[in-house]
């Protein structure tokens, strides 16, 4: 399972996260999301997720994503 790390400044709260996860949800392929509200983090696990599609949906949820690390 692959998985996308990303850094998104404007998480304050578990609404933030709320709004993220039902976005990157619906991109196809992503089985996880994790929003650490702390860090200010957003970790996708799934099978051939396509980046821009993740970023696209975090960007939806209203937030700049900035891509932290692929693995």
């Amino acid at each position: 399972m692959d998985e996308l790390r990303y850094s998104v400044s404007g998480i304050s709260c578990a609404h933030c996260g709320q709004a993220i996860s039902a976005e990157v949800e619906k991109v196809a392929g992503v089985r996880a999301v994790d929003v650490d509200i702390e860090a200010k983090t957003v970790a996708v696990r799934g099978r051939e997720v396509a980046e821009a599609s993740v970023r696209a949906a975090i960007v939806e949820a209203g937030y700049e994503p900035a891509l932290s690390g692929r693995s």
